[in-house]
């Protein structure tokens, strides 16, 4: 805790995208000082230098990565980096005393080996640490949250989809195994590393779809989806990349179990569910959401839909891929962490158009 009372946090791998979202927003927090940026290949160099429209407003230098010193600096902790680093990381700060929110993969899957199998890390000391994380989806693990020292935020496909499918698994509307989800996301997503698929020259005017049958969200979303319907769910997700720089708009669709049910029925069912979630908005019946609505907020927009020729269900997902999907939920789950207001620095307005 620093001197005037507010929450002392710094931002490990603050150079990305996740981590620019994290510095804005945490500079505009009521209730924290941000202490300390820290990366390895941007080490030295002013955060304004690397990123100028903050420069007026961040007068931090990005420094190396050191855990005695961001332990002696820090009560919270954001990691921003690459998958299978945060875990060689995470337990130093644990064992020093920090709040550790871990926005890549490494504690999101409970199960080691399923985390090996789908990101092929070597061998890894941290069992102990991963069985205490909580993942941080606060729409269905708020209770969760406030009793642990690790989060593992989740991903950003993974937070539209579920986000969409929670009501239906937990309330037992949908035959579990005929669910599909076909997600869409802006080029934000693939990180601020020079990519081949991302350049303008190859994403504009064009869109495909990636990772089918193996995108690294699958046993993620089939996790909490199991979770959800106490047993074991397997689910189909197709992601596509869409030319346009930040947004998710997942579309799921499944069989409902009552043939009866219409979208009435099911708009209610999620108003009731998502009553005490102040970042999800289910819409007006015939009203499906679009990703600029949720750009450059932490709002989650929900559309439904019913098919009574097919008897499936269709839920549409709009957030924005860095707030909702990254650095926002991270953010809300400190709040929740600290027993702070849940909206509490989070940006709820889009800009528009």
């Amino acid at each position: 805790m620093g001197d005037n009372g507010r929450t002392t946090v710094g931002i490990v791998g603050a150079s990305g995208y996740g981590g620019v979202q994290l510095v804005r927003m945490l500079c505009e927090h009521p209730k924290v000082d941000l202490v300390y940026l820290g990366g390895d290949s941007s080490a030295g160099k002013s955060y304004g230098d690397i990123y100028p429209h903050l420069a007026h407003q961040v007068n931090l230098t990005v420094e190396a990565v050191d855990i005695d010193t961001i332990a002696s600096r820090c009560e919270v902790v954001f990691l921003g980096l690459p998958n299978g680093l945060a875990c060689k990381i995470a337990p130093q700060l644990l064992d020093r005393g920090c709040l550790v929110l871990d926005l890549s993969a490494d504690y999101r899957l409970t199960d080691m080996e399923v985390y090996k199998a789908w990101y092929g890390s070597a061998d890894r000391a941290d069992h102990e640490v991963l069985s205490k994380a909580v993942y941080g989806l606060p729409e269905i693990y708020r209770d969760r949250i406030p009793h642990t020292n690790l989060i593992a935020c989740p991903g950003c496909y993974t937070t539209s989809s579920l986000l969409a499918i929670s009501p239906l698994l937990k309330q037992g509307l949908i035959e579990p195994d005929t669910l599909i989800v076909d997600a869409k996301s802006g080029t934000s997503g693939g990180g601020r590393q020079g990519k081949i698929n991302l350049l303008l020259a190859e994403a504009d005017s064009s869109l495909a779809a990636y990772g089918v049958t193996r995108h690294r969200h699958t046993p993620e979303l089939e996790q909490v989806c199991s979770d959800l319907a106490g047993h074991e769910v397997k689910l189909q997700f197709t992601p596509h990349l869409i030319p346009m720089v930040r947004g998710i708009l997942a579309t799921v669709y499944a069989t409902l179990r009552d043939p009866g049910l219409v979208r009435e029925d099911l708009r209610t069912i999620y108003s009731v569910f998502y009553q005490n979630s102040p970042w999800v908005r289910v819409l007006p019946n015939g009203i499906y959401p679009q990703t600029k609505w949720a750009c450059g907020t932490n709002v989650c927009y929900l559309g439904l839909e019913v098919d009574a020729r097919t008897n499936r269900v269709i839920v549409m997902s709009a957030i924005d891929n860095l707030i909702k999907g990254q650095a926002g939920q991270a953010i809300q789950c400190l709040n929740l962490l600290k027993g702070w207001e849940e909206t509490l620095g989070l940006p709820k307005l889009a800009f528009y158009p």
